[in-house]
C-alpha cells in the first residue's frame, strides 16, 4: 500500500469511526474489518413473522431517513466508494471528456409544425438543460424562447421537466417540475405573450397536464402519500387552487390515474389502470365543466386503450385477444354492443398501440420480436407495411401532434446505426430522413457488427440476444463482454444505438441484450411466463443466455460484465445470489433487492399495484415462491464477484434503504475480498442524475470501475 493510498485508507476511517461513534451500539473497528463486517443496531432489528416463519432484518434500521445517523452512514459509504475509486480519477475524467467529445453539445431537435408554430428545443455547449423555443408561421422567423431549462435549475442538485403543455390558442403554457427526484411535480402557468407566471404553484402532482379547448381550463392528478396519482382536479386560471373541483377519486390501491386528450382535440381521457386492467372515462373538451362518461367499465384481466378519429373510437384491447386485436365504435353510441372488429388477433403478432391521424392509422406491431409499423388508409381502405432492413434494432413513434398531418413521423436506431428520424409520406410510401444523431470523432460503422442469437433457456425456449462488436473480434473466449437485460412489466429492451457505448466497443468489448422472458419482445405470452408464479423464468433465461455466450466463447466468466437497472436490479440481485460463479462483475443500479419486506408494505409507493406483477406474498404459496428468489432473503455465506450498488436518496420507485440494505448483509456474508461498493446520490431519484453531463460523469463511473476490475488501463 503506497503512501498516497495509506492516508487515504486513514481519512475514510476517521469517517466511519466518527459516524459510528454517533451509534452507541456500533463497535469502532479499523475500516478494512467495519467494510466487511457493517454494523447491526441490535436495538432496531425487526422480525417479519409471516406463514410460520420468522424473518429477522438486522438492517431495518436503514429505512430511517429522518435519522441523521442514517444519513451518515450512507456518506460514510460514499466516503469509502471514493476512496477505493481514488485511483480511477484520471480514468474517469478522460472517460468523461471522451463521451462529451462524441456528441453534438450545441443542437437543435427537428421542429414540429403545429398549428401556425414550429415547436423544437434546443441545447447549448456546456449547459446541461433544454431551451424551448418556437417560431411563428415560418423557420425563418425570429426565435421565441417559451423556456429555460437552465434557468429554471440554476442553483439545484437535481431538475426534471414532467409536462410541457402549450394551450390550444399557442397563448399559455402550463409546466410541471420536480426538483427533488421523488417524482412529485409542481405545476405553474405562463402568459407566453407577457412572459408572466400566473400566481398559483399547485403542489404535489404527477406531472401530467391537460388544456381543455377553452384555453383557460386545465386539468391534472394529485398523488397520495404512496406516490400514486389518484384525484382528478380541473383547474380554471385565475382562481385558487385550492378550490380546485375534484373531478375522480380512484380509492383501489391497484389502480393508478393518468390523464391524456386525443389527437383530435376533440376529448379529454381519464385513464384508471392497473399492471392487468384498464378503464377509460372520457369528456367532450369543448365542455370542460362537463361530466366525464365511462367508456368501457373495468374488468379483471381486461386491458384497453382507444384513439378518437371523426365518427369512430378506435379500442385495442386483450378481450379474447392474448396479443391484442383492434376494435371500432361509433361516438355516438360507443357502448360495447357497437363494438365491431377491425383488425383481428394474431397470435404471432402483438399490437402494442395505434395511432389516428385525419386520413390514416398507424398501428405498432411487434412479430418475431421485433417492432413493425403499418398502416391504414381509410380512402383507400387498404393496410400497407413500413419495413425495416437491419436484423435487429428499435423503432418508436416521433412527434406527431398534428392531427391533419399528411406524414409520420419516427425514430428507428440499431445497435450500429444512430437515433435517426423519418418522416413517411402516407400518400406517396416515400420515408424522408428528416435527421440523424451526429456521432462526432472517428466513428465508422462499417467497423462494427450486429447479431442477433438464440441462447437455449432451461426449458427448451429460445431466448433471443442482441450483440455488437469490432468485426475484427476474434471468438476465442477472451473477450469482455458488458451483458445487460430487463425482464419484467412487459417492457421491451429493444436494440438501439449509444454513443456512450463507444468506450467499451472501441476498447474490445462485446455489447449484448438479452430479451428474457418477462419483458415484451415476443409477445404477451413471453411477459406472462416471466411474471408471478413465473417470475423465475427470467433469472433462468438470464443465466442460460450468459452460459451461452461463454460456451461461443464470445467471453468467459471472469471478463462476463453484467448490470441492470430497477426491476433489471432484482434481475442482478438474483442471478447473483443463484450463480455468483458466473459473473466476473456485477452493477445493480437502484435495485429492487428487498422484495419480501417491500411488497408487505403499503404505505411505501408502487407496493399494492405491483400485486398482479410480483404477487402477494400476504399469500402462502406467493410468499415461498417470492422468498426463493428475493435477493436480500438469499444472500448467504459463499464468495461474490466484485459488486457495485448505485442507490438515489430520494427514489421513490425503489427505496434507498433496498440497496443499502442488501450491501450490508452481502458484506456480512462473503467468503472473498472483492471490491463491494454502495453509492448512494444524496439529491436525485429512481433516475440518477437530470444535467446532461451530471449523467454522463455518472456513466464515467460506472465504466470506470469495470475497467479498475478487468485491469483495462487506458
Amino acid at each position: 500500500m503506497n503512501h498516497l493510498t495509506k492516508r487515504l485508507v486513514l481519512s475514510v476511517s476517521i469517517v466511519f469511526n466518527f459516524v459510528f461513534m454517533l451509534l452507541p451500539s456500533f463497535a469502532l473497528l479499523p475500516l478494512e474489518i467495519l467494510i466487511k463486517n457493517p454494523p447491526k443496531a441490535q436495538r432496531i432489528i425487526k422480525t417479519l413473522e409471516i406463514h410460520g416463519e420468522k424473518m429477522p432484518d438486522p438492517y431495518f434500521w436503514m429505512r430511517n431517513r429522518d435519522d441523521p445517523k442514517v444519513i451518515q452512514y450512507l456518506k460514510a459509504e460514499n466516503a469509502y466508494t471514493t476512496a477505493v475509486m481514488k485511483s480511477t480519477e484520471g480514468l474517469q475524467d478522460k472517460l468523461f471528456r471522451e463521451m462529451v467529445s462524441r456528441i453534438q453539445e450545441t443542437d437543435q431537435s427537428l421542429p414540429e409544425r403545429v398549428g401556425e408554430y414550429y415547436y423544437y428545443d434546443r441545447t447549448e455547449k456546456g449547459k446541461q438543460y433544454k431551451i424551448y423555443c418556437r417560431k411563428r408561421n415560418s423557420l425563418c422567423n425570429p426565435e421565441e424562447i417559451i423556456l429555460d431549462e437552465n434557468l429554471l435549475a440554476a442553483g439545484k442538485v437535481f431538475f426534471l421537466l414532467g409536462s410541457l403543455e402549450v394551450s390550444p390558442n399557442h397563448c399559455l403554457m402550463a409546466y410541471s417540475t420536480d426538483t427533488s427526484g421523488n417524482e412529485k411535480y409542481a405545476l405553474q402557468v405562463k402568459d407566453l405573450h407577457s412572459g408572466k407566471l400566473y400566481p398559483d404553484v399547485i403542489p404535489e402532482t404527477s406531472g401530467e397536464i391537460v388544456w381543455a379547448n377553452d384555453n383557460r381550463t386545465l386539468f391534472y392528478v394529485k398523488t397520495d402519500e404512496a406516490n400514486r396519482p389518484y384525484k382528478v382536479f380541473r383547474h380554471r386560471l385565475g382562481e385558487n387552487f385550492q378550490n380546485d373541483a375534484l373531478l375522480f377519486k380512484e380509492d383501489n390501491e391497484k389502480f393508478s390515474a393518468r390523464i391524456d386528450k386525443t389527437k383530435n382535440d376533440a376529448f379529454v381521457l381519464i385513464h384508471l389502470e392497473s399492471n392487468t386492467s384498464s378503464e377509460i372515462h372520457i369528456l367532450d373538451a369543448n365542455k370542460p365543466e362537463g361530466d366525464f362518461r365511462v367508456f368501457s367499465p373495468r374488468k379483471e384481466n381486461l386491458e384497453y386503450s382507444l384513439e378518437n378519429n371523426h365518427d369512430s373510437f378506435f379500442i385495442v384491447t386483450n378481450e379474447n385477444a392474448k396479443n391484442f386485436k383492434v376494435m371500432e365504435a361509433p361516438v355516438k353510441s360507443f357502448s360495447k354492443d357497437n363494438w365491431k372488429e377491425f383488425i383481428p388477433h394474431d397470435p404471432a403478432v402483438k399490437i402494442d398501440g395505434i395511432d389516428a391521424f385525419e386520413k390514416f392509422l398507424v398501428i405498432f406491431e411487434r412479430k418475431g420480436g421485433l417492432q413493425h409499423f403499418r398502416y391504414f388508409s381509410f380512402a383507400e381502405r387498404k393496410f400497407n407495411d413500413i419495413d425495416f432492413s437491419e436484423s435487429a434494432y428499435g423503432c418508436w413513434e416521433g412527434e406527431n401532434r398534428e392531427f391533419k398531418a399528411d406524414f409520420f413521423r419516427f425514430h428507428y436506431s440499431s445497435l450500429i446505426t444512430p437515433e435517426s428520424i423519418f418522416d413517411f409520406n402516407f400518400e406517396s410510401g416515400v420515408r424522408e430522413l428528416k435527421k440523424r444523431i451526429n456521432v462526432l470523432g472517428d466513428y465508422y460503422p462499417a467497423s462494427f457488427t450486429s447479431e442477433r442469437i438464440f441462447a437455449q433457456a432451461y426449458d427448451g425456449t429460445k431466448v433471443p440476444v442482441s450483440l455488437v462488436h469490432l468485426k475484427s473480434l476474434k471468438k476465442d473466449g477472451n473477450n469482455p463482454l458488458y451483458l445487460t437485460a430487463y425482464g419484467s412489466y412487459g417492457d421491451s429492451n429493444d436494440p438501439t444505438f449509444s454513443s456512450i457505448r463507444l468506450s467499451l466497443l472501441e476498447r474490445g468489448f462485446i455489447f449484448a441484450i438479452a430479451h428474457i422472458r418477462g419483458g415484451g419482445e415476443m409477445g404477451r405470452q413471453w411477459y406472462e411466463e416471466g411474471k408471478l408464479m413465473h417470475k423465475k423464468n427470467t433469472f433462468s433465461d438470464f443465466i442460460s443466455a450468459a452460459e451461452f455466450l461463454i460456451e461461443e466463447k464470445y467471453t468467459s466468466s471472469s471478463r462476463l460484465v453484467i448490470c441492470g437497472r430497477s426491476a433489471g436490479g432484482l434481475l442482478m440481485g438474483a442471478v447473483l445470489t443463484m450463480r455468483p460463479d458466473l459473473f466476473g462483475l456485477v452493477i445493480a443500479g437502484v435495485p429492487f433487492v428487498d422484495v419480501i419486506n417491500t411488497m408487505l408494505d403499503s404505505s411505501i409507493p408502487l407496493t399494492a399495484g405491483e400485486f398482479e406483477e410480483w404477487g402477494n406474498p400476504k399469500e402462502r404459496e406467493a410468499f415461498h415462491y417470492m422468498k426463493s428468489y428475493s435477493p436480500y432473503d438469499n444472500v448467504k455465506s459463499q464468495n461474490y464477484p466484485p459488486l457495485l450498488i448505485l442507490a438515489g436518496l430520494n427514489d421513490s420507485r425503489v427505496q434507498y434503504w433496498e440497496p443499502a440494505k442488501f450491501a450490508a448483509k452481502l458484506r456480512s456474508n462473503k467468503t472473498d475480498s472483492n471490491p463491494l461498493l454502495l453509492k448512494t446520490t444524496m439529491g436525485t431519484g429512481h433516475f440518477g442524475a437530470s444535467g446532461r453531463y451530471d449523467s454522463l460523469k455518472e456513466d464515467a463511473f460506472e465504466f470506470a470501475f469495470i475497467f479498475k476490475i478487468l485491469g483495462i488501463t487506458k
